[in-house]
């Protein structure tokens, strides 16, 4: 019998998923567990596993196509089986840009790519590939080994196969090579005019004003979608909500500097990590918002919430975007602790493997652009955290210290907050506490 796709609900505040792409062609077989379709959250994309064996019947939605959560998307059963009949949605106007040669640019899409243990590639000799891509290969004869992948992590497409064929079967008249090289000229789509499809200097001249309409549209037209619109659509809603007042303030890092040189040796050798900056201004955060509560809350439903626990989301850049990773009850955790969750969830960040519950909980966010040349800078708050703090460079400047002039690592810090429900005397306090923690660390081991 027939089975229903439905669109899942990939969290507890997700109420639409786009479809990314199909993995598998109408027609052809899938088993249970095997990759069906690419869909995107707010935040991921992942990759959707069939829950049952068959034929891939039917599919209701083109990708890029918006479709609410628990409703069909597809339709499995057994070959030639007769399907009840669902009402063809709408289908997005918007569609996926061809790559060069036809094929998906999966350039533009998104962000953070999470893969289920059951699809991991890690294995020795194992190349990820579609089923079609599969088939495709086996018939043409073609080494799946020697293809470059274009889908997410590196997954090879049957028109990356296709690609592949056209690349390295398509010959042309040494001349043709050369003005191809010259011009920078792609030829999977153009049909040479020689025997056997041969490509002579006349077929890539007729190619050249198609070649280079098609270059400057390229140049001049990126969509805005996926990670870049999420993150564009939140940052203008976070300010064009909450009223922003930001307080800066300089800090004398010395003290901090002695400390991390002192641990980076403990640390290293028990936990095989080195603690940075990042790891003990993170625990000082903590601390500081334990003794100022009112900093670690947020508006809800008119409602002030005040969170009982301290939980730091942190600003990760990745490939076309930003993340917001958050680590969990940070205040009660000592440095070589916070020192391995950063490692770790930066790691995964990185390499696109964060989950769902990687984001959820945030009560205050840290965005450190202490490594590059940033003196400071005005963060806008990560919702619905009511206060944000951004953190610059550390740097040797000359300093006042009881009359005498002495060389000090100084760093700029800058919290921003949602004046509707924090007052500048309040966060004020929570600036000096973290001031004080930062210029006296030991404080931190109290």
């Amino acid at each position: 019998m027939a089975e229903k796709v439905l669109m899942p609900k990939l969290g507890a505040q997700m109420e639409e998923g786009t479809i990314v792409s199909w993995l598998v062609q109408i027609g052809e077989s899938i088993e249970e567990g095997d990759p069906l379709v690419e869909v995107q959250t707010d935040k991921i994309t992942m990759e959707i596993e069939a829950e049952v064996d068959g034929i891939l019947l039917k599919t209701l939605y083109e990708p890029d196509s918006v479709v609410a959560v628990q409703q069909p998307i597809a339709i499995i059963g057994e070959e030639g089986e007769a399907i009840e009949e669902v009402e063809e949605p709408a289908v997005n106007e918007q569609k996926t840009a061809d790559r060069k040669g036809g094929t998906e640019d999966n350039e533009s899409k998104t962000e953070v790519f999470i893969e289920k243990s059951s699809t991991d590639n890690s294995e020795e000799g194992k190349v990820r590939r579609t089923p079609a891509a599969r088939k495709f290969a086996l018939d043409k004869e073609v080494n799946l080994n020697n293809v470059t992948g274009t889908g997410p992590l590196g997954r090879i497409q049957k028109d990356d196969v296709l690609f592949y064929l056209q690349e390295h079967v398509k010959k042309m008249t040494p001349l043709a090579k050369k003005i191809a090289e010259d011009q920078q000229i792609n030829t999977a789509d153009i049909q040479g005019t020689g025997v056997y499809g041969k490509i002579h200097k006349k077929d890539l001249l007729r190619s050249l004003p198609k070649q280079e309409e098609q270059n400057k549209e390229e140049m001049k037209r990126i969509p805005f979608k996926g990670m870049r619109k999420v993150i564009a659509d939140r940052i203008s809603e976070s300010a064009y909500t909450s009223p922003h007042v930001t307080l800066h303030s300089e800090v004398d890092m010395t003290n901090v500097v002695d400390l991390r040189k002192q641990l980076l040796p403990v640390i290293e050798e028990d936990e095989g990590v080195r603690i940075s900056f990042n790891d003990i201004l993170l625990k000082a955060t903590a601390v500081a918002l334990k003794k100022n509560p009112g900093i670690n809350i947020q508006l809800t439903d008119n409602e002030i919430v005040y969170h009982s626990q301290i939980n730091l989301g942190m600003a990760v850049a990745v490939k076309d975007g930003l993340v917001v990773p958050v680590l969990q009850d940070v205040d009660q955790k000592g440095l070589a602790t916070i020192t391995q969750e950063t490692k770790a969830i930066g790691r995964k960040a990185r390499d696109g493997k964060l989950s769902h519950d990687d984001f959820i909980g945030s009560t205050f966010t840290v965005s450190n652009l202490g490594m590059y040349a940033v003196d400071g800078f005005t963060p806008i708050i990560n919702s619905p955290n009511a206060a944000i703090l951004g953190v610059g460079r550390i740097q040797k400047k000359p300093v006042v210290i009881e009359d005498d002039f002495l060389i000090r690592s100084m760093m700029s810090l800058s919290l921003s907050f949602d004046h509707r429900i924090i007052d500048g005397a309040p966060a004020a306090q929570f600036l000096t506490d973290l001031k004080d923690l930062l210029e006296k660390p030991f404080k931190l081991m109290v």
